[in-house]
């Protein structure tokens, strides 16, 4: 979502009836979903009610019940148990790749705006030719060629979104470091590395802390699309793409069997890219006056 688009959000928000206090109440709901999240991913095998591997052909596509309250797939696996595992694998897969992907990316972006041109030119039109294509379906192909596990999936989605973070890195580093207290530490024989970590770097890791937190959405609906297509996780791994992509066959019969993972992806979605909102608002003073 660029920033157009995420500060429309935030107006409309803050316009309708409610004003401010409904903005906090979106964001606090917001908050509430992604503790859930973690805690249910963190304490799956204490929550989830069944084995989510277990197959039992004979409760094939029972309607929910008291047993199974969101009701059972294809292959009788209990649905609440796979939506609470695959909680755990939209947590790592994300965190992973966007962790790794905006460490590298910062630090090649750093190099990139403090260093000579030759080096900011070589750094970043590499970073423009991993952005000529669709993150998708740069992390499709990467998916594919490394067999499409979990450690692929990861790999796939970090090589494909590390291009955005060095040029966002890139652009606050040519920024800042022509500050007057940049010149300052220059005149009084600080370090490079010294001037990377101590002045510039902290003055750009608000604008990096938004980035990641709206990537992370971003990361977990590719994530699904991967996993639907059959190149994510792979069965009988639980991921909420792979459970939409069951279920997609049996919409008119048993819809809660995609709509459920569905549902559960929607809100997840949702909640990291208001909390991106929310971050924003809170660092940024442009935008607080």
């Amino acid at each position: 979502m660029d920033n157009i688009s995420r500060k429309s959000t935030i107006d409309g928000l803050w316009s309708s009836s409610g004003g401010k206090s409904h903005y906090r109440w979106v964001v606090n709901v917001s908050w509430i979903i992604l503790v859930s999240l973690a805690l249910t991913g963190i304490f799956a095998e204490f929550i989830a009610p069944y084995d989510p591997y277990k197959i039992n052909l004979a409760e094939s596509l029972h309607s929910p019940s008291r047993n199974h309250w969101f009701g059972t797939d294809i292959l009788g696996r209990d649905i609440l148990s796979r939506l609470i595992y695959g909680s755990r694998t939209t947590l790592l897969v994300s965190f992973a790749s966007v962790g790794t992907a905006s460490s590298a990316g910062t630090l090649f972006g750093l190099i990139a705006g403090y260093s000579g041109p030759l080096v900011s030119m070589i750094i970043m039109r590499i970073a423009d030719g991993i952005m000529c294509f669709p993150t998708v379906a740069l992390a499709l192909f990467i998916s594919v060629m490394l067999g499409g596990d979990l450690g692929g999936v990861i790999v796939a989605l970090s090589f494909a979104s590390i291009a955005g973070y060095a040029r966002l890195m890139n652009g606050l580093t040519l920024s800042i470091k022509e500050k007057d207290y940049i010149a300052a530490a220059h005149s009084i024989g600080a370090s490079s590395i010294r001037i990377l970590v101590i002045h510039i770097l902290p003055n750009a890791l608000p604008f990096i802390i938004v980035q990641v937190t709206v990537q992370l959405g971003t990361v977990i609906l590719a994530e699904a699309g991967l996993s639907f297509l059959g190149v994510g996780i792979q069965p009988p791994g639980a991921s909420w793409g792979s459970m939409i992509a069951d279920g997609y066959a049996f919409l008119e019969k048993r819809p809660l069997v995609a709509f459920a993972p569905g549902t559960a992806l929607m809100l997840v979605a949702f909640a990291f890219n208001t909390i991106g909102d929310f971050i924003r608002t809170t660092l940024d003073p442009r935008v607080r006056t």
